[in-house]
């Protein structure tokens, strides 16, 4: 454990850090889940929403220094990806 003060006070900071950073993920996580089940059930218009909402709250993640900008990229280009391969697949079909 920490000792001195500043080393006591860096510890508290991590800690609120800590706890805000896992908010931040756990809620982006969710939101991929809430698209993928959308685009599993076909409902792509829901999917489209999502993919926004999901696309915006990566790019505030990067903001707020939460995630790596090449990381939020690769999975908002793969989250898009999937969704027009959905949205080609039903027109086609």
């Amino acid at each position: 454990m920490a000792e001195h003060a500043s080393a006591i006070k860096q510890a508290r900071k991590a800690k609120k850090r800590h706890t805000r950073n896992q908010l931040v993920v756990s809620s982006l996580k969710t939101l991929v889940k809430k698209m993928n089940a959308a685009m599993a059930a076909k409902k792509l218009d829901e999917a489209k929403a999502l993919l926004d909402k999901a696309t915006s709250a990566f790019d505030r993640a990067v903001t707020k220094g939460v995630l790596n900008r090449n990381t939020a990229s690769r999975k908002i280009s793969r989250l898009t990806s999937k969704v027009k391969k959905g949205l080609t697949t039903q027109k086609s079909a």
